[in-house]
Order: structure tokens, then sequence, then C-alpha cells
């Protein structure tokens, strides 16, 4: 499997070219020393590691190693990009699966925020079924009033029901009317309760949306009194849970985003940690604006649209 593969290699370079120790393998990968050991005597063994190390992945790692230090971050996971792209959203979503249930088996946290899209729903599609009965599953923006797969209230019942954990919607829509609906809104018990439940996320899953046709946000979540053109004019190149931002990470200064109801993107950084799962290359100046404005502390994408979004966001620093 691509997803065990990948952890021999990551170990392997981890070990012989950036001098890790065992135990700093163990803990950057969410494993045991023990395993981490048996994983470099095979891949002596099986030639993975010579004069050069062998393996179609070993580019992805070196890029992993380059996101964490240039962008400041707790992890990266680097999958090779499929040559249809629309596997993207799958493959990541595998990927995201994995690096999701392995920091639920190493991390005993309370409160697992969520978005929306295809590439999460993909990973609640592969994330590995456990038993968190303490661990409450969160939505973290309201929802489309249409029945889709990749509606949040959809993938937060379906996640929770794998981990055989809780789970709590917002039971809102992704907007409000106005900017003074929202805080009407806001004001309500329930939605006061929700949120600060929501505020003490220890792990956020998020994707980002781009400004297209092929998103989701655009396709079935705008009000019809707002439009893609008006939005870019103000600065947009992407959204996060609904809000958007500017080439530098910052959110726009538009009436949109006090609708939101959604966590502010000022309180994203009050999780432990913030996971972004995105690729495609219609997605690489959205994914190099999140960059720079170190809104995540894990990014999961694929190898050809990470390089083009991480060369674009250094030229902007």
């Amino acid at each position: 499997m691509i997803d065990e593969k990948q952890t021999e290699v990551r170990a392997a370079w981890l070990y012989f070219m950036e001098g890790l120790t065992q135990a700093e393998i163990a803990r950057r990968l969410g494993t045991t020393r023990l395993r981490i050991n048996r994983i470099l005597v095979d891949a002596r063994r099986n030639g993975l590691v010579g004069i050069t190390l062998n393996s179609e992945l070993a580019s992805c790692v070196a890029l992993e190693q380059e996101f964490i230090r240039d962008f400041r971050l707790k992890a990266a996971v680097i999958v090779p990009t499929p040559a249809d792209e629309e596997q993207v959203p799958m493959i990541l979503g595998r990927a995201t699966a994995n690096f999701v249930s392995r920091y639920l088996e190493n991390n005993r946290i309370r409160g697992f925020g969520i978005g929306w899209g295809r590439t999460l729903r993909e990973m609640t599609r592969h994330i590995r079924a456990g038993r968190y009965p303490d661990l409450c599953v969160n939505s973290m923006m309201g929802g489309l009033t249409r029945g889709l797969e990749i509606n949040t209230f959809d993938i937060v019942s379906e996640l929770a029901r794998r981990l055989n954990s809780q789970c709590q919607y917002l039971a809102a829509p992704i907007y409000a009317s106005s900017p003074e609906s929202r805080d009407t809104i806001m004001a309500q018990d329930i939605f006061r309760d929700a949120f600060r439940r929501i505020e003490k996320n220890e792990l956020a899953v998020l994707s980002i949306g781009d400004l297209t046709k092929r998103s989701m946000l655009v396709r079935y979540g705008l009000p019809e009194d707002v439009g893609i053109k008006e939005l870019k004019a103000a600065g947009a190149v992407c959204d996060i849970i609904g809000q958007f931002i500017d080439e530098r990470g910052h959110p726009i200064d538009h009436a949109l985003n006090r609708r939101a109801l959604a966590l502010p993107l000022n309180d994203l950084s009050d999780a432990t940690t913030v996971v972004f799962a995105a690729g495609g290359a219609h997605k690489v100046r959205a994914i190099a604006a999140v960059l720079r404005g170190g809104l995540g502390s894990v990014f999961v994408c694929d190898e050809t649209t990470a390089r083009a979004a991480a060369a674009l966001a250094r030229k902007g620093n």
C-alpha cells in the first residue's frame, strides 16, 4: 500500500538524509521506535537505501521537509500527483485519512473540527475506524440547505460514526442574510455554546476553496446577492470555511465575511493542529495564499501543486 510505502521512505529519508534519531522519527511519524528500527533494517536489506534513495516518493519526502522548514509547519504530507487530476481529491483524502488516523491514535483529544468538500469527504471514507467515546466531531461552519454528500452535516455524521464518537452540528446556513442577522443569530445561547465548543478544538481539518466554477461554494453556497467578480475586486483569491482571503492570507474587507456562520479565521490558531488538505492546478494560487498567511500547521497536497504553490508563496514573501 502507498501509505505504508510512504512511511518507509519518510523514515529512511529522515534517518539517512536529515540525521534524525529513531526516537525523533517515531515522534514525527506517529509510530513506535521499534517499528522505525525494523523499517530501517528492511530498507537496507531490500535496496530502498543504497548510495541513493531509490523511490519515486523520495522527491515528495524531500519536498515535505522543505515545506516544514520554509513555512514553519509541524508536518507536511506530499503525495505523487496522479495522471488524472480528477483523482486528486481521492488521493489527498486517503493521505489525510492516514495522517488523521495516526494523529488520533497518538494524541488524546476531545475536540475535532471539520470543514467540507470532496477531499474531506474522501478522508471520511478512508479514515481508520476506531472507538473514541470522549471525542466530539464538530462542524466548523454552517452547511448547505441541499443534501449533498460533501455537505458539512453529512461529513460530520459519517466521521463520528466511523470513529464511534460524539458529534455536534452547527445547525445554520453558511451565510446569514446580513452582518446584523449574523450577530442576532450568534447572540442566541445555542450558537454561543456551539462556538465555545468549536474554539476548543485541538484538531481542525479543512479544505481550501478556489474561485473557479469547480468550487462547491461558488456553485452551491454563495448568496444570490454576491458574485465572484465583486469578491475578486475586493482582493479574494480563495475561501476557508466560507471566509475569503487575499493573496497575503488576510481576510478581505467584504460584508460576506461578516455574514459567515463559521469560526473566524483569526481564531483558527487556537487549535493545536490545523490541517489543510487541498491540491490540483486550479488551487495553486489559493494554497500559496494560505501558506503566506501562516494559517495552517500541517499541509496535505499533491507534489506538482505543492511545488508550484511553494514557489509562488516564496516569491510573494
